[in-house]
């Protein structure tokens, strides 16, 4: 793992594990942890969990990025991509803070507002993930990873350029829809229909090279 990333990472894992050693005495037995669409809190959990949604899930994430790529097996090595890689985990773990400093600070009794703090960060996490999406080379943990994206470098290649266009169209809708007043949850049904989009789209070049005997 590159020094720079393992050290945001390293970083933020510790800043959600002081976070929650500091407001832990504040929290109420039961936090709100699971919100619907309107923003209103409808499950809970006992506070003890606060430590697995926010340091718990993030040093598991910053694991991962450091075990996936010992054991990705040969011909699909994440080290020709490997700060993109890490740059991608880099920024999930980043929107995982997020999210648990957001639901930290409900729990604790702030005015946070859920139905748009969320859309709003999976729209920039799309937006952050969709734009270097074209870099990714083939492997098995990151990506569009269909039987013809697999079985070809140049299906790969195709696919994750549309992709990361898709990505990007989405967070940016998403956000749009933020800003105009309309349910920021239609990032998510946009991010579906786009990931179904790519899946198509792989099989169709696939089937296209290989007619045209170009697969490789």
């Amino acid at each position: 793992m590159n020094m720079p990333y393992k050290t945001l990472n390293i970083a933020m894992v510790l800043a959600a594990a002081v976070a929650t050693v500091v407001f832990y005495p504040d929290l109420p037995a039961t936090v709100p942890s699971h919100w619907n669409v309107r923003g209103e809190v409808d499950g809970y959990s006992a506070r003890w969990m606060m430590w697995v949604l926010g340091p718990g899930l993030m040093a598991a994430m910053l694991a991962l990025n450091v075990v996936l790529p010992k054991i990705s097996p040969k011909r699909f090595e994440i080290e020709p991509f490997r700060r993109t890689f890490d740059y991608s985990f880099t920024v999930i773990n980043a929107f995982l803070g997020f999210i648990y400093a957001t639901v930290l600070g409900a729990a604790l009794g702030y005015p946070v507002r859920i139905d748009w703090a969320i859309p709003a960060a999976l729209s920039v996490l799309l937006i952050l993930l969709g734009n270097p999406m074209g870099k990714v080379k083939p492997n098995f943990f990151l990506g569009v990873r269909t039987p013809w994206t697999l079985a070809s470098p140049r299906v790969w290649h195709a696919t994750h350029r549309l992709t990361g266009q898709l990505m990007v169209a989405a967070g940016v809708i998403g956000l749009l829809a933020l800003l105009v007043g309309a349910p920021g949850w239609l990032v998510i049904p946009l991010a579906g229909a786009g990931a179904l989009v790519a899946v198509v789209h792989s099989y169709i070049v696939y089937k296209r090279l290989s007619r045209s005997g170009q697969l490789e």
